[in-house]
């Protein structure tokens, strides 16, 4: 193999394990907080900030959580890069480290309590990938907690005292809570088989399929009325924050008619078509909020940003990892 090859492997197998097409959302997550708050769009420099660091804290997640899970991932998906040898286990952790101090350190930049909320996710990334991940409902909801810890993080990048802080702030983050929540149980019925094998005693390995896609509609059904009400009710969005949400409807409408047909028939490919619908609908709703607050040149800038390194990296690397790929 050239070394050309060599760094073409080396550096899919980085962004495999990146999965830019779930990160953009935390980010997304963090700049609508600063955005209510705010009332309004932030300077670029704190937009970038709030954006990106998240998105490193994710990352870096990430790798801790392929290093922890390479043994179970030896069994069902030897292709992915740990189990493949594409990297290291001590490359990984490495590299996420490196992401985590470089989104550290530029936390600095930030709020007092910006700082003391990294050291907050970091106890729930860490209890995720070494406890609750394999403990059902806990491990949903503590994943929930992580992405509405990035909601958080925007909120206090604006330096807005929070005594001072609306209702509906707090209010907002039950909505990234729950949706987030329901996102993870999603995403771990594609995983049945390999959890199943792997001891984790997650949703759908202990109830199937079916309960878990009633518990997801459940879930959907608390979060997406109570992201619809609290705008009406407190008056913080304008009307294209509702346009962009039937958007949003008509992708969860499609989802759910999609798994729901697919239930006898499931298989592990199905599953992850189904979560891949949800990738696209949850930056449809961050993106939703910017559109309700920022100019519509920026809104439509962001939601194309983001849906593009969204889809694109879906279409470009979700297989690979997921999946054993000719030539991956």
């Amino acid at each position: 193999m050239t070394s050309s090859s060599l760094l073409k492997t080396k550096l899919f197998a980085h962004l495999e394990t990146m999965r830019p097409y779930t990160v953009t959302w935390c980010g997304l997550v963090s700049l609508v907080g600063t955005c209510v708050t705010l009332g309004n769009f932030p300077s670029i420099s704190i937009a970038l900030l709030v954006l990106f660091i998240p998105m490193m804290g994710w990352i870096a997640g990430l790798y801790l959580s392929d290093y922890l899970d390479r043994n179970l991932d030896s069994i069902q998906k030897p292709h992915r890069p740990i189990p493949s040898g594409r990297i290291k286990p001590k490359e990984a952790i490495i590299v996420g480290a490196l992401f985590a101090l470089a989104g550290f350190f530029l936390t600095f930049f930030l709020t007092f309590y910006n700082v003391v909320l990294v050291f907050v996710v970091a106890v729930l990334v860490f209890f995720y990938t070494n406890v609750s991940k394999s403990h059902g409902f806990s491990g949903n909801v503590n994943r929930g907690l992580v992405t509405m810890a990035a909601y958080f993080f925007g909120i206090f990048a604006t330096g807005v005292p929070i005594s001072s802080l609306p209702p509906y702030v707090w209010l907002l983050s039950i909505v990234f809570l729950v949706h987030d929540t329901n996102s993870n149980l999603v995403g771990a019925i594609r995983d049945i088989e390999g959890d199943k094998k792997g001891g984790y005693r997650t949703i759908p390995v202990k109830y199937g399929v079916k309960i878990s896609v009633y518990i997801s509609l459940l879930l959907t059904v608390v979060w997406l009325p109570l992201s619809l009400i609290l705008p009406l009710y407190y008056r913080f969005l304008t009307i294209q924050f509702y346009l962009i949400m039937i958007i949003d409807t008509a992708i969860l409408l499609l989802m759910y008619l999609y798994l729901f047909r697919s239930i006898l028939s499931y298989s592990r490919e199905k599953g992850l078509r189904f979560h891949e619908f949800f990738v696209i609908e949850r930056i449809t709703l961050a993106s939703a909020f910017i559109f309700g607050i920022a100019n519509i040149s920026t809104a439509i800038l962001v939601y194309l940003v983001a849906l593009v390194v969204t889809s694109g990296s879906q279409y470009l690397l979700r297989k690979r990892y997921e999946f054993q790929v000719k030539n991956a």
